[in-house]
């Protein structure tokens, strides 16, 4: 299994930072968690196509964890042709709706997809690439999840539940990927919920939102929606995490000096493994390795 970082940032405009993105490949699946906008571009940074992603889970519909959505689906229909299986996209509600807004006969890229399915020289590209016609709409396979679901792949099983982020508005999921090689968590964005203590225990790799630092919140519902550094560390060691990733890093402590101080902060809870999240990073399953100094 293969965990790397493709956005750690959250709404506000970064260049360094873009919004939610992680992908897992496990056997012979490319698993894309959340797709907030810029996303798209970490994962071509990586080299990873869109024609290899099979699999799509949103944790929730906020727009920096689902903005790149349609750069995804789209680039892989048309660069795939019909030489791929569908996308097959996971999510809480409405994310069917949101596909049917979206790619549907009264969709936003409608207009799009009736030019390119039917001019002709859209036709011939596709042909060049392989397709046969009539060249098909994009038909992802969508599944709308509920807290406690259990999707289970090739050779790899996802479970599911609900974590505290800006409930009644949104469902928030967390998710828990167990492979052979070992177990991956994703907390999507949550502060404090018992949930995540289930889902987490005892697993190789937890990322976590890490939005704030622990006593500057500013309401009740701010740190029941979002996670403080120290409310972080106290569920890490609790879960018996084994290696932990801080992201949905805030402009708050992402500074020279504050970045080591949120670090000590938690080291002094938890004993396993910090890694602070960047874009692009690749988290080791079994954690970091001491080489031999050359």
């Amino acid at each position: 299994m293969r965990i790397r970082l493709l956005g750690t940032g959250t709404p506000t405009p970064s260049l360094r930072r873009m919004s939610s993105g992680y992908v897992i490949e496990t056997g012979n699946d490319v698993i894309v968690m959340d797709h907030g906008f810029g996303a798209h571009h970490r994962l071509l940074e990586l080299g990873i196509p869109a024609t290899k992603v099979t699999h799509l889970f949103f944790s929730h519909l906020h727009y920096d964890h689902c903005g790149d959505y349609g750069r995804l689906l789209l680039t892989r229909w048309d660069q795939g042709a019909d030489r791929i299986p569908e996308l097959k996209v996971f999510g809480p509600a409405p994310i069917a709706h949101i596909t049917e807004r979206l790619f549907g006969l009264d969709g936003v890229y409608n207009a799009d997809l009736v030019a390119r399915t039917s001019h002709g020289s859209s036709l011939d590209l596709f042909k060049a690439r392989g397709g046969t016609l009539p060249r098909p709409r994009p038909a992802p396979e969508v599944t709308t999840l509920s807290p406690g679901d259990v999707i289970k792949g090739d050779g790899w099983t996802l479970e599911t539940d609900q974590v505290n982020h800006f409930q009644p508005f949104l469902v928030t999921l967390g998710y828990r990927l167990t492979t052979p090689e070992g177990v991956f968590v994703y907390s999507g964005d949550s502060g404090p919920a018992e949930s995540m203590h289930v889902l987490a225990r005892d697993c190789d790799v937890l990322v976590h939102m890490c939005h704030y630092l622990s006593g500057t919140n500013y309401s009740p519902d701010f740190s029941h929606s979002c996670m403080g550094h120290m409310e972080l560390a106290e569920l890490a060691r609790a879960a018996r995490v084994k290696n932990l990733v801080l992201t949905h890093i805030t402009e708050q402590f992402d500074r020279p000096g504050l970045r080591e101080r949120v670090v000590a902060d938690i080291s002094r809870v938890y004993g396993g493994n910090i890694f602070f999240g960047e874009d692009l990073m690749e988290i080791p399953l079994k954690g970091p390795q001491n080489d031999r100094l050359l």
